[in-house]
C-alpha cells in the first residue's frame, strides 16, 4: 500500500534482509548445543548431579531455541517477537524445574555426585559454550529473537563456570550441597533471562499492533 512504510513499524514488520552470517552462526550453535546436550545429560545421570543434568536441559533448550531462530529468520518482526516470547518462556520454565528438582532433593536425600566427572564435563561445554558465545557476540544489540539467542549462549558458559566450581565443592566437603546450590543459581539465571526477552518481545509486540493500527487507518 502507497505510503505504508512511512510508518517505522511497519516497516519492520517486514521481513529483514537476512545476515548470511547470522544463519551460519545458528546453525553452528544448533549442533554443538545438541551434541552437548547429549553428552551431558548421559554424564548428569552418571555422575547423580543436578547441576550437570540442569546444564543439560539448557543445551536442549538452546538447541529447539536455534532451531525455532533458523525457521523464522527472514520473517517480519511480529513472527520473530512472538517466538521470542515462546523462547523466554520456555528458558523460565527449564528454571523452574531445576529449583524444584533441586528442592526434592534436599527432601529426600541423596549421595554426593561424582566430582570428578563433574569437573571435566563441565569444563568440556565451557569451552563448547564460551566458543558459541563469542561467535554471537556482534548480535548481542539485535532484536528479541537475536538478543535471546546471545542470552541463550551467555548463561550457558556462566553455567559452565559454575558446574566447575560445584565440582570443586563436592570434592571438598563430600556433600551434595555445593551442587545443588549452583543447580538453583543456574536456574535463577535462566528464570531472569527468560523474563527479559519475554519483556522485549511483549514490547515489540505491542508496537506491531500500533504500527498495524496506525497504518489501517
Amino acid at each position: 500500500m502507497p505510503g505504508c512504510c512511512e510508518h517505522d513499524t511497519c516497516a519492520s514488520n517486514a521481513g529483514p534482509k537476512v545476515d548470511p552470517i547470522w544463519r551460519r552462526c545458528l546453525w553452528i550453535a544448533l549442533v554443538v548445543n545438541a551434541t552437548m546436550f547429549t553428552v551431558e545429560i548421559a554424564a548428569g545421570f552418571a555422575a547423580i548431579s543436578s547441576a550437570l543434568q540442569a546444564d543439560a536441559l539448557d543445551f536442549l533448550g538452546d538447541s529447539a531455541n536455534y532451531a525455532i531462530s533458523l525457521f523464522v529468520v527472514g520473517m517480519g518482526l511480529a513472527v520473530r517477537s512472538r517466538t521470542a516470547f515462546f523462547k523466554g518462556a520456555t528458558l523460565l520454565a527449564l528454571g523452574l524445574w531445576v529449583v524444584g528438582s533441586a528442592g526434592w532433593r534436599v527432601v529426600t536425600g541423596g549421595a554426593a555426585p561424582h566430582a570428578d566427572v563433574m569437573g571435566v564435563v563441565g569444563f568440556v561445554a565451557l569451552i563448547a559454550n564460551a566458543g558459541v558465545a563469542l561467535m554471537l557476540f556482534r548480535f548481542r544489540r539485535g532484536d528479541s529473537d537475536m538478543r535471546s539467542v546471545w542470552i541463550c549462549s551467555r548463561n550457558d558458559a556462566i553455567g559452565n563456570v559454575a558446574v566447575m566450581l560445584a565440582a570443586l565443592g563436592v570434592f571438598g566437603t563430600g556433600t551434595l550441597w555445593p551442587d545443588l546450590i549452583v543447580a538453583v543459581s543456574m536456574a535463577a539465571l535462566g528464570i531472569s533471562g527468560g523474563s527479559t526477552i519475554m519483556r522485549q518481545a511483549l514490547s515489540e509486540m505491542r508496537a506491531t499492533k500500533r504500527g498495524a493500527m496506525v497504518a489501517a487507518e
